[in-house]
């Protein structure tokens, strides 16, 4: 199997995202944002209901998000920023049934794993994106975007993956030599 890598290039990001509400497709776009903004494992994404993030008797988006994430068995919060809550607003008059990542198979079950690599490696594939996207690439966005910034400490981007060390959080990034270069280059004290 080979390493799915984070979506590097902002505009790759936007391309993706226009695509998706181009084609009218409120549902795989909303899967994109959240995944790039939530940080969850694709298994745990695919998983949630209208009821994890929207309050029918209040009429309104939650502002956290709370998941036992499958994997490790832990409980995680997670603050939905105004970019998921748009992509969770634009799909909700279309939802079917409750789970948000509905299948359209009319089985009332969420996506497969497998379906939701499909729509991310054709899209990519349609906007002429060369790089080994896959869902689990949508999770190590967030962390990517969070360290090259530099506006995320990595202690916390450690805690949001529950990474033991640093050296594990910087090889799942993908932190290369060039990103350390840029790091130096542009870092500019007098300016």
């Amino acid at each position: 199997m080979s390493t799915t890598e984070p979506i590097r290039d902002k505009q790759s990001l936007r391309a993706i995202a226009d695509y998706f509400l181009e084609n009218k497709n409120y549902r795989n776009h909303a899967m994109f944002i959240l995944g790039i903004h939530t940080t969850l494992r694709i298994s745990d994404l695919l998983k949630l209901q209208w009821s994890d993030v929207y309050d029918e008797k209040h009429h309104q988006f939650h502002t956290h998000l709370t998941i036992t994430e499958q994997k490790t068995n832990k409980t995680k919060t997670i603050a939905l920023n105004k970019c998921a809550i748009d992509a969770l607003r634009l799909y909700y008059p279309y939802r079917k049934g409750k789970w948000i990542f509905a299948s359209r198979n009319g089985d009332s079950s969420p996506i497969t794993r497998q379906q939701a690599w499909r729509i991310m490696n054709n899209t990519c594939k349609n906007l002429g994106i060369d790089a080994k996207i896959a869902c689990h690439g949508l999770r190590k966005t967030w962390g990517y975007h969070a360290w090259s910034s530099q506006s995320v400490s990595p202690v916390i981007i450690m805690d949001v993956y529950n990474h033991a060390n640093y050296r594990v959080t910087k090889r799942y990034l993908g932190i290369a030599q060039d990103d350390l270069d840029d790091a130096y280059l542009n870092m500019n004290f007098f300016n």
